[in-house]
């Protein structure tokens, strides 16, 4: 039996391992700002690069570094096409407000793609066409309907397929032209840079926790200092600040998985997603002046796999079995946030905060999404009349299919958060083997330990600081993730994705 290929060990995206962005300092004293941006994403930088020439002071600041959230593990398609989606959207809001959906993604992605022209940015970019397709006799229907979508729609450059030039047995396919691919990560450190050639400061290692707003608007950083501002972008992929907004239960956060790889056989261009599950998405991507594929999927409810590391496996076969595997480059994954309604929240915070702003629920399509988002919000901030603030609204509500899907998620939050309680676990993790984690119960508590390459044992509380959920286990990535609403921590109990806004409680073990 021929040998698998070993997935690489260490979790790393192409994107940001083939470009050197700048590094920026932490905040260390309290200042104020005009326009303060939260979040180092597409979402942000773009905001940021709309807003340097406004007259406004403009600051950003990151929890992290820039692009460590899902922006810089993406797959980074530039598509108004975004799975199955306009013959719903139709359904659910109309088709003047579908056209909208559609309209201000191809734009987002227009804008990028002249703003690549330009400026002469180096980012990898390509024109491709975007394609759904099927293996499964049931969906052909589906797509059938999706296509009379786009034509209602007037949709330009569309196609129907009843086969592919893939190596899969496809039953049909739809498509749109003019779509686009590059690599995000160099794409920004251009706007970065152009940011700060026109006075946008930046901060990274610098999390937002809270907002005082009663006298003004203070944000209040994890380290300390403060910053005054007049707006307030929130950009931080989930809102670190839930003010009344209830984000939390209007949204449910998906892991996604990808795998680089030098391919044995030709890939024909494009960039592909299948309608079925377990989700499949293709494209092609420049490493080392070589084309190498992209291979991702296995999408599920962040926190809720057993065996993580088995969605590397499964994409690992699927692309040895299409187009044969010479190596295996890279592996990365990434956290997105779906909407009850599947369309973004974008706009005011909440009705009783006129100079706080929210950009969140991208549903996997960050790239367009995103930078629809800094329009509107370089919009809203500026007091200008945007077309799409009505549909995008966080204010909305649809009671189809809103109370469904709000009370099949909630249920699902219910329960994961009892079965987190009622579980029981063992209290020796002598056995525990270099790098493997495990909950066990401590003094009667249940916590959660790590044993580091070098045998040093980390343990936490493994209760989240958002909303008191249990911890799983993420053996893939050695995190702690929530299964309730997302929240992410590293082995050593610190924040990686929101919404917790506080770090977990460290337990040393050999405490008596």
């Amino acid at each position: 039996m021929e040998k698998k290929l070993e997935l690489p060990k260490d979790m790393k995206s192409l994107w940001l391992d083939s470009t050197s962005l700048p590094s920026f300092p932490t905040l260390n004293e309290d200042i104020s700002t005009d326009i303060l941006i939260v979040g180092g994403g597409i979402t942000g930088i773009t905001a940021a690069y709309l807003l340097s020439n406004s007259g406004y002071k403009v600051t950003l600041i990151e929890g992290s570094t820039l692009l460590q959230g899902t922006t810089g593990y993406t797959t980074a398609k530039i598509t108004c096409q975004h799975g199955i989606i306009y013959d719903e959207l139709i359904n659910h809001f109309g088709e003047d407000k579908a056209a909208l959906y559609y309209k201000s993604n191809q734009e987002a992605a227009e804008f990028i793609k002249n703003t690549v022209n330009e400026e002469g940015i180096d980012c990898d970019y390509t024109e491709e066409r975007a394609y759904v397709y099927t293996m499964d006799e049931s969906y052909v229907e589906t797509l059938k309907k999706e296509f009379k979508a786009y034509e209602a729609l007037k949709i330009p450059d569309i196609k129907y397929h009843s086969s592919l030039p893939l190596p899969l047995d496809v039953k049909a396919a739809v498509s749109i032209g003019n779509q686009g691919q590059f690599n995000p990560a160099k794409y920004l450190e251009h706007l970065i840079n152009k940011s700060k050639e026109n006075n946008v400061t930046f901060y990274e290692h610098t999390r937002a926790q809270d907002i005082d707003a009663d006298d003004g608007i203070y944000i209040n950083t994890e380290k300390g200092p403060r910053i005054q501002a007049r707006k307030v972008i929130i950009a931080s992929h989930f809102p670190f600040y839930d003010k009344k907004g209830m984000y939390f239960a209007r949204m449910h956060p998906e892991r996604s998985y990808i795998i680089a790889v030098k391919a044995k056989n030709p890939f024909p261009g494009g960039m592909y997603i299948n309608a079925e599950s377990p989700s499949r998405s293709l494209r092609s991507a420049l490493y080392n002046k070589e084309n190498v594929l992209l291979v991702g999927g296995e999408g599920h409810k962040t926190g809720q796999q057993d065996f993580t590391p088995g969605c590397y496996i499964n994409l690992r076969e699927f692309a040895e079995e299409t187009f044969g595997i010479e190596e295996i480059l890279y592996r990365w994954s990434a956290q997105d946030l779906v909407t009850l309604d599947k369309v973004p929240y974008i706009g005011h915070l909440t009705s009783d905060t006129p100079n706080i702003f929210v950009a969140t629920g991208f549903r996997k399509w960050g790239m367009t999404n995103g930078t629809a988002a800094a329009h509107i919000l370089r919009d809203l901030v500026l007091e200008i009349e945007n077309p799409y603030e009505e549909l995008y609204t966080p204010r909305r509500f649809k009671a189809d299919p809103s109370i469904k899907e709000g009370i099949s998620q909630n249920s699902n939050v219910a329960k994961e958060f009892i079965k987190g309680k009622v579980k029981n676990y063992p209290d020796n993790y002598s056995d525990l083997k270099n790098e493997e984690g495990r909950i066990v119960s401590y003094k009667g508590k249940r916590a959660g330990v790590y044993k580091d390459s070098v045998g040093k044992i980390y343990m936490v509380d493994t209760t989240c600081t958002h909303m008191k959920c249990e911890l799983n286990w993420n053996s893939a990535e050695s995190t702690w993730d929530c299964p309730c609403h997302g929240s992410r921590f590293t082995y050593k109990g610190e924040i990686i994705e929101g919404p917790a806004t506080r770090p977990l409680e460290i337990i040393k073990p050999d405490e008596d």
